[in-house]
């Protein structure tokens, strides 16, 4: 499956903003799908995850209550809602897609990545 992250850039601070990512390839609905964020310097972490059907969802604790991971099928699409943002949260997101399953925290558990969309927060 190919992705293709895009609605990255640059927020102030308290602002909000919607990254998605666009999947072809393959059956959209069998790949649970994870979003991830490297800050340059650290290590790519977790985000936020959905199963197949968009009825679990999973979290990192930085963002809980912020940010939103949402799914559509029939648009092979992935969404990720952030608001309340921070000038932590400044990263480069990256989709990645996990063949069937649970939403998972591993980034290691997931089989592919889309090339990553820039999100800058302005304090």
């Amino acid at each position: 499956v190919q992705l293709q992250a895009s609605g990255g850039g640059l927020v102030q601070a308290g602002g909000s903003l919607r990254v998605s990512c666009a999947a072809s390839g393959r059956t959209f609905s069998n790949y649970a799908m994870g979003w991830f964020r490297q800050a340059p310097g650290k290590e790519r972490e977790f985000v936020a995850a959905i199963n197949w059907s968009g009825a679990a969802t999973r979290y990192a604790d930085l963002v809980k209550g912020r940010f939103t991971i949402s799914r559509d099928n029939a648009k092979n699409t992935v969404y990720l809602q952030m608001s309340s943002l921070k000038p932590e949260d400044t990263a480069v997101y990256y989709c990645a897609a996990k063949l069937w399953g649970a939403a998972v925290v591993d980034r290691s558990q997931y089989n592919y990545w889309g090339q990553g969309t820039q999100v800058t927060v302005s304090s």
